[in-house]
């Protein structure tokens, strides 16, 4: 699954902690950066990495919600929905953004561009509504109009590695 190089950044990953296991958090979070989503396959071969079993892989995985369990769009538009984004429109945002790209929770568009996802809250409360990126990219204070002009960027500039 990883190249040479990778698999020395593995090894770097690894000699900043006293046991190996520790070092399965930042390795997940390589693979999900590579292919987008932890597959099972993925789990055992992060499990082989660091000698752990597969049980205790599929367990910090399971655990954590940041981790894509299934495969995820090239787009992966994570919409909060907790109590500050809630009652600044989050939940309508949430049903305006599913209906503009005929999806629903957890589901990916046709041409595998966007998944759209319902989630907890993602800290930035004093700029709901708001909406995390592929993990990465918060974009606060949305409106339709906001959301919108992003999704047309995202359909013309993607840039996205997996």
């Amino acid at each position: 699954m990883f190249s040479e190089q990778e698999l020395k950044k593995v090894e770097e990953i690894k000699s900043h902690y006293p046991e190996s296991k520790a070092a399965l958090i930042p390795l997940l979070w390589m693979i999900q950066e590579k292919q987008g989503w932890i597959s099972e396959d993925s789990m055992k071969y992060a499990g082989d990495l660091l000698n752990l079993p597969y049980e205790h892989v599929l367990g910090v995985v399971t655990f954590y919600t940041m981790f894509n369990k299934n495969p995820v769009g090239k787009i992966h538009l994570q919409v909060c929905t907790n109590v500050s984004c809630m009652l600044r429109g989050g939940y309508d945002l949430f049903n305006y953004m599913s209906g503009k790209l005929g999806i629903k929770n957890k589901e990916t568009t046709q041409d595998g561009m966007f998944t759209i996802e319902e989630v907890e809250c993602l800290g930035s409360c004093a700029t709901a509504p708001m909406m995390q990126v592929n993990n990465k990219d918060f974009h606060e204070n949305l409106t339709q109009e906001k959301v919108d002009k992003l999704i047309e960027h995202f359909k013309e500039n993607v840039t996205v590695k997996f």
